[in-house]
């Protein structure tokens, strides 16, 4: 799902609520959440799960095409841990998608 997609779908669900609207509600969300993991905050959105950043100590690489060592710098990357009901809702629509197959 696309970022434009979500804004029609939450559009769709509320009808209420013009499209402008809620397109200017998930970039605003999206750029708080942004901002807040590039100053290394944690993010827990509860029953949908936790993003954090993590750090990645510099090291030696090797360069897997030509076997050269080379260094590689220290980073910082973004680690999402699923809450449970976000889990538990992709579990059972995997169970129910293995039934249907089966059958």
């Amino acid at each position: 799902m696309t970022k434009s997609e979500l804004i029609a779908a939450i559009a769709n669900k509320q009808p209420h609520l013009p499209h402008k609207d809620v397109e200017l509600a998930i970039k605003n969300i999206l750029d708080v959440l942004t901002t807040a993991l590039a100053n290394g905050e944690r993010i827990e959105i509860r029953g949908f799960g936790g993003f954090s950043t993590t750090h990645r100590d510099p090291r030696i690489g090797r360069n897997p095409k030509t076997g050269e060592m080379v260094s590689v710098p220290g980073r910082r990357f973004l680690h999402f841990k699923p809450g449970l009901f976000l889990r538990d809702k992709v579990n059972a629509s995997r169970e129910r998608y293995k039934t249907i197959k089966d059958a």
